[in-house]
C-alpha cells in the first residue's frame, strides 16, 4: 500500500511529526526554500508584468532528487510547510517544481499529534492570494536592493547595501539621533513634603501639584526657594481623600513582536536569539516517555487570539491550581490591522508547566518557555485589585498630594507582570508605579499633619531615549513598518553593514548611516518615507486577502521608483564619508589615526592614505585574558566576514578561536573559558574539556549570516 508523503520546512520538524505519526505516512523536509530570484540577475522582467524568473536554490538539487522521489510513490502528497505567506509560497514553490496535480495544503500552528491528524483530515488549496502577497513582498525588496545597492557601491563605497524595509528601520535610528544632538536640556524643580501624622509615623511623601489656582511649574532654584520661604511655618492639613478601588488587567497573550519586546527587557536576549529559541520550543523537543512533541504554537503570529480548547484548558489549570476567582477567561480583541490567521504564542498545553519541563530544556529555552507560559496562563486570569487613596494637603496657597496604594486581589499579578522598555521614561514609570503600591497611613479631612521635611529637587528635561531592539521592535510595529517575522533580519542586516551599532544595548547611527539615509532620502522620498511603507504592506495585506491585484501592486510602485532611480544615477555626486578622529598618532610618519570603515567594518588607519598605508583592526575587547601570553583577548572578522576571537599582540601572539573566549578559568583544570554554541543555547564550558560546563549562558558566542537585503 502506498504511503502519504508529509512534506515540510525544517529537518527538526520533520524529526518530531515522524515520531508521533502512524507508519503509513512519511515525512520530509524541504530544508526552507526550494526556488527564489536568481543571485546575480535582477530575476524580473519588469516590461512584462513583473514576471518572477525563479531558480533552483544552490545546494538543493538532492534535496528535490530525494522529494521527488517520494512523491513519485507516494498516494497522496500533503504540503505543511509554515502557516504564513512565507510557508505557503513554498508550498507552491514544492508543488510547481514536483509537478503535483493535486496537492494539498495543511497547516500545523502546533506540533502535536493531535493538530497533525486533524490537519490531515482537513486539507484545503493553495491559497494564492497569500502566494501572490509573498511573491509580491518579494519583488518589491529585489527592485529596491537591487537597483539601488549599485548606486550605493558607485557613489558611496563598495559592498553597501539598501533595503525597502531596512533603509527606513536605519531613518528611524538616524532621525532619533538627531533628535538627541538637537534636544536642549531645560532645568525644573519638584517640591516634596515629608509629613507625619502628629507622631504616629510613617512619614510619608506629598508632591508640590498646585500653586494658587495654577499648577505647581518650579523653573529656577530662585523660585524654589522662594517656594520655601513662603511655607516656612505654614500648617498642613489634610483638605480630601479620595479612596478608589484600582482594577488592572493582564496584557494579552504574545504575538511575535510582543514576545521579541519582552524577552529582551526581561531575559536581555537579542531579537535573533528569541526567534531561534522559539523556532526550536515550536518544531518539538525529546520529553522523554512522553516522545518528542512541540511545546508551543506557531512564533509568527500578531494575532492575540487564543483558541476555545486552549482557553478551556487554562481555565481548567487556574481554578485547580489558584482557585476559581482568580479565571479570568478574558477574549483580547485582535489588533486593527494584525492578521488573524492563527492564534497567539502560547503552550500547547498548559499542563506542560515550565516546573516539569526544567528536565528537558537548556536554559535559554526554560527560560524563553517560562515566560510564554506565564504570559498566556496570566492573560486567562482575573484582574489584579488595588486600593488606592489620593490626599490633597493644603499648605497655605500650596496643595500637595499624596497617593498610596495596597494590593487587595492578586489576580494574574500571582503568576506574571510585564516588564517595561529599559529607558528614562520607563524606568521613571516604573519607580513611580513601585512607590504607589506603598499605603498610605490613616488620613482624615481637616486633619493636621506635621512637616517633617521640605525636599527641593533639581531635575533636567531629558532627550528621547535611544533604541534599545525592545524598543525598535515596538517602534516598527506600532509604524506599520515590515512584519514582526522580518525584524530579526532587519536588526542583524543594519549592523552587519554598518548603518548602526549598537554602544551598551542602544542603537547608534555611524557616520556611514547618516551619510546614506541623507542620500537615499533626497533622492527615494518615497522608499524612505515612513507612510509609504507602511501603506505598502497594507496594500500588500489586501493583496493577500484578495483585494488588490499584485501586478498593479508592483505598477504603482515602479513607475516612479525607476524615475527617482534614473534621475539618482545622473545627479548624484561622488560621496565621501568624514573619517572619525583620534587621539592615536601613526607610528611611521606622525600624523593622526583616523577610523575608517571597510568591506569587514571599521578598521584604524593613518590620516596620510594613500601615501602612508599603515593601518590596524579597531579591536573590541571581551575582557579575558590571553591563555598563551596574558594579553588581551579581543574580537576579530575574517575575510569572509566570520567572527573570531585572538591576542591582541598578534603576530607576535597567534592565539585565536572561533568560540568566544570569556573571563574567568575553568574550576576543574584551570583552562581558559569560551562560550560554545548547543542546540537550544550557548554554554560557558572549559576550552580543553567539554566536560566541564560551568554555566549555561545567555547569548551565543557568533552572530549568524544576515543577507543583502
Amino acid at each position: 500500500m502506498a504511503k502519504s508523503l508529509i512534506i515540510v520546512e525544517s529537518p527538526a520538524k520533520a524529526r518530531t511529526i515522524k515520531k508521533f505519526l502512524p507508519a503509513r505516512y512519511v515525512v520530509k523536509a524541504s530544508v526552507g526554500h526550494v526556488r527564489d530570484l536568481p543571485k546575480s540577475t535582477l530575476g524580473v522582467d519588469v516590461e512584462h508584468d513583473f514576471n518572477p524568473k525563479y531558480v533552483t536554490i544552490k545546494g538543493k538539487g538532492d534535496v528535490i532528487k530525494e522529494l521527488r522521489s517520494a512523491a513519485k510513490d507516494a498516494s497522496d502528497v500533503f504540503l505543511a510547510t509554515d502557516p504564513d505567506r512565507e510557508g505557503e509560497a513554498i508550498a507552491w514553490h514544492l508543488a510547481e517544481l514536483l509537478k503535483l496535480p493535486h496537492p494539498k495544503r495543511i497547516e500545523l500552528h502546533e506540533i502535536t499529534k493531535e493538530a497533525a491528524l486533524n490537519a490531515i483530515k482537513h486539507p484545503h488549496e493553495i491559497d494564492r492570494n497569500r502566494v501572490d502577497a509573498q511573491q509580491a513582498r518579494r519583488i518589491l525588496d529585489r527592485l529596491v536592493g537591487y537597483k539601488i545597492s549599485p548606486l550605493l557601491w558607485a557613489k558611496v563605497r563598495a559592498g553597501l547595501s539598501a533595503g525597502r524595509v531596512q533603509s527606513v528601520t536605519v531613518k528611524l535610528i538616524v532621525d532619533r539621533e538627531r533628535e538627541i544632538r538637537a534636544f536642549v536640556a531645560e532645568e525644573y524643580w519638584t517640591l516634596t513634603a515629608q509629613l507625619e501624622r502628629p507622631q504616629t509615623p510613617p512619614v510619608f511623601p506629598a508632591e508640590l501639584v498646585q500653586v494658587g489656582s495654577e499648577k505647581a511649574s518650579i523653573a529656577t532654584q530662585a523660585q524654589a526657594e522662594a517656594l520655601l520661604q513662603e511655607l516656612a511655618g505654614a500648617a498642613y492639613r489634610v483638605r480630601s481623600v479620595r479612596k478608589r478601588e484600582q482594577r488592572r488587567n493582564a496584557a494579552p497573550p504574545f504575538t511575535t513582536s510582543t514576545l521579541q519586546q519582552e524577552a529582551s527587557r526581561k531575559l536581555r536576549l537579542r531579537v535573533r536569539r528569541t526567534m531561534q529559541i522559539a523556532q526550536g520550543l515550536y518544531e518539538g523537543v525529546d520529553l522523554g516517555k512522553d516522545g518528542t512533541v512541540g511545546l508551543i504554537t506557531y512564533m509568527r503570529t500578531d494575532s492575540t487570539r487564543i483558541s476555545e480548547q486552549a482557553q478551556e484548558g487554562a481555565r481548567s489549570f487556574i481554578h485547580e491550581r489558584y482557585g476559581e476567582a482568580y479565571h479570568g477567561g478574558k477574549v483580547y480583541k485582535v489588533r486593527e490591522g494584525a492578521q488573524d490567521a492563527h492564534e497567539a504564542i502560547r503552550p500547547t498545553s498548559v499542563a506542560r508547566t515550565p516546573e516539569s519541563m526544567a528536565a528537558f530544556l537548556k536554559r535559554d529555552e526554560l527560560r524563553l518557555y517560562k515566560l510564554i507560559w506565564e504570559r498566556f496562563v496570566a492573560s486567562q486570569m482575573s484582574p489584579a485589585v488595588f486600593d488606592q487613596t489620593t490626599a490633597e494637603i493644603e499648605a497655605g496657597r500650596c496643595t500637595f498630594r499624596a497617593t498610596g496604594s495596597v494590593l487587595k486581589f492578586a489576580g494574574y499579578t500571582k503568576v506574571y507582570e510585564e516588564g517595561r522598555d529599559d529607558d528614562s521614561e520607563g524606568a521613571e514609570a516604573a519607580a513611580d508605579s513601585k512607590g504607589k503600591r506603598v499605603p498610605l497611613p490613616p488620613l482624615e479631612e481637616g486633619q493636621v499633619l506635621d512637616l517633617q521635611r521640605l525636599e527641593p529637587k533639581q531635575h533636567f528635561t531629558e532627550p528621547p531615549p535611544r533604541f534599545t531592539e525592545a524598543t525598535l521592535v515596538k517602534a516598527l510595529e506600532e509604524k506599520g513598518i515590515g512584519r514582526p517575522s522580518t525584524y530579526s533580519t532587519i536588526v542583524e542586516t543594519i549592523q552587519a553593514r554598518n548603518y548602526v551599532e549598537q554602544v551598551e544595548r542602544r542603537f547608534q547611527p555611524t557616520e556611514l548611516g547618516f551619510a546614506v539615509t541623507d542620500l537615499l532620502a533626497e533622492h527615494f522620498k518615497d522608499v524612505m518615507d515612513l507612510n509609504f511603507t507602511a501603506s505598502m504592506e497594507d496594500r500588500l495585506d489586501r493583496v493577500a486577502d484578495g483585494q488588490q491585484d499584485w501586478v498593479d501592486l508592483l505598477r504603482q510602485f515602479y513607475g516612479p521608483f525607476a524615475t527617482a532611480l534614473a534621475t539618482a544615477e545622473e545627479r548624484l555626486p561622488r560621496l565621501k564619508i568624514e573619517d572619525e578622529r583620534t587621539d592615536e598618532v601613526c607610528p611611521t610618519c606622525g600624523r593622526p589615526m583616523v577610523i575608517k570603515t571597510g568591506r569587514f567594518g571599521r578598521f584604524i588607519s593613518c590620516s596620510g592614505y594613500p601615501e602612508c598605508k599603515t593601518t590596524r583592526p579597531l579591536l573590541k575587547e571581551t575582557g579575558a585574558e590571553c591563555p598563551k601570553d596574558g594579553g588581551k583577548i579581543v574580537e576579530r572578522r575574517s575575510k569572509r566576514g566570520r567572527t573570531f576571537y585572538g591576542c591582541a599582540n598578534y603576530p607576535a601572539c597567534d592565539f585565536v578561536s572561533w568560540d568566544r573566549v570569556i573571563p574567568g578559568r575553568c574550576p576543574a583544570c584551570n583552562s581558559h573559558l569560551i562560550v560554545k554554541q548547543r542546540r537550544g543555547g550557548a554554554v560557558t564550558q572549559c576550552a580543553a574539556n567539554a566536560e566541564h560546563v560551568v554555566a549555561q549562558a545567555g547569548e551565543p558566542g557568533e552572530p549568524e549570516e544576515v543577507g543583502a537585503g
